[in-house]
């Protein structure tokens, strides 16, 4: 009786000491087939842009394909609930953004958990937000804006990737803070959101910084303000919507790579390395600092820490900008 306990003991950890030790053979062999990265807009939008730099580096370094996926729709949720039912296998990841910690207070039957379905990976980078308009408006300053759409309310519409995305919650909050009556028009990505702009069906965005400097820097597009509080390098001469006359406006998007829940923790572990390796690549950095965007530096606890923290946020300016689902 004694044996065949003590064999029965032997056998159980044994069979747990080779699941154990096969987690770090796991992470070292991954990965043996290609990669996909879920992002929840349409291509050429900014969260695309940042994806597809990191992806092909991504690739080189892991010696596996990258692919993108581009899932958009309804603010970047279509995206995020493909993620969330992927197989945790450490094949799929997902390229979350300042808009899925905006998404839990703007949408009553999400049919996932963004806190809980998705697992942190690492903070991929940062980037102003810069207020732009159509140049047949003729306005060159924050407050001549606000004071063009005070004597035409109701007739400048407001372009966004989404609803519920953070252009859309930006122009939100510019029409709280300002008090101004602007009409906001959601599209499935910022790409199609720019084609309107530059042709004038719209009038005015509060964009990524990726997205809109090509158009400003062409003049198909006029930048006003950026959103953060400090001054961005991508756009000099460019003042900040604080200082412009809407004191309080400070508005950060962020770009963050997700695993599917239940992600084996060294395989996390591991692509946190790879992202920070790949993001630390001197032609990255040009590339970034070329479009405003700032490269992130984030542990997957960091991470964490961070987008709780950001919900909190976005949960409380929903609420107090009036925001609602069209």
């Amino acid at each position: 009786m004694k044996n065949s306990l003590r064999h029965i003991l032997f056998a159980g950890l044994s069979a747990a000491s080779l699941v154990l030790g096969s987690l770090p053979a796991r992470a070292a062999d991954w990965p043996a087939k290609p990669i996909t990265i879920i992002v929840p807009f349409v291509a050429g939008g900014t969260t695309d842009i940042v994806s597809r730099i990191v992806g092909k580096k991504l690739s080189e370094s892991l010696h596996q394909p990258v692919i993108i996926d581009n899932r958009g729709g309804a603010g970047g949720t279509v995206g995020a609930a493909i993620a969330a039912r992927a197989p945790a296998d450490g094949n799929t990841f997902f390229m979350a953004t300042i808009a899925h910690t905006i998404a839990p207070a703007l949408y009553k039957n999400l049919s996932y958990d963004f806190s809980r379905d998705l697992d942190p990976v690492g903070l991929v980078a940062s980037t102003p937000n810069v207020l732009i308009v159509n140049p047949s408006i003729p306005v060159n300053t924050v407050g001549e804006l606000i004071a063009y759409i005070k004597a035409h309310p109701g007739a400048v519409n407001f372009g966004s990737a989404g609803t519920g995305s953070t252009e859309h919650l930006s122009g939100e909050l510019f029409r709280s803070l300002t008090g101004t009556k602007i009409t906001h028009i959601p599209y499935k990505g910022g790409a199609p959101m720019m084609a309107d702009l530059i042709s004038g069906q719209i009038q005015m965005a509060i964009e990524t910084s990726p997205s809109a400097y090509p158009q400003v820097r062409s003049g198909r597009v006029k930048a006003l303000a950026v959103t953060t509080l400090k001054r961005s390098p991508a756009y000099p001469g460019v003042p900040t919507l604080d200082e412009a006359g809407v004191p309080g406006y400070d508005v950060t998007t962020w770009y963050a790579l997700m695993a599917p829940h239940g992600t084996p923790a060294a395989i996390v572990q591991r692509m946190n390395v790879e992202l920070g390796r790949v993001l630390k690549e001197d032609d990255v950095e040009k590339q970034f600092v070329k479009q405003g965007l700032t490269a992130g530096n984030m542990t997957p606890d960091q991470l964490a820490t961070f987008i709780h923290s950001e919900t909190l946020k976005w949960g409380k300016v929903v609420k107090e900008s009036g925001a609602k689902l069209e």
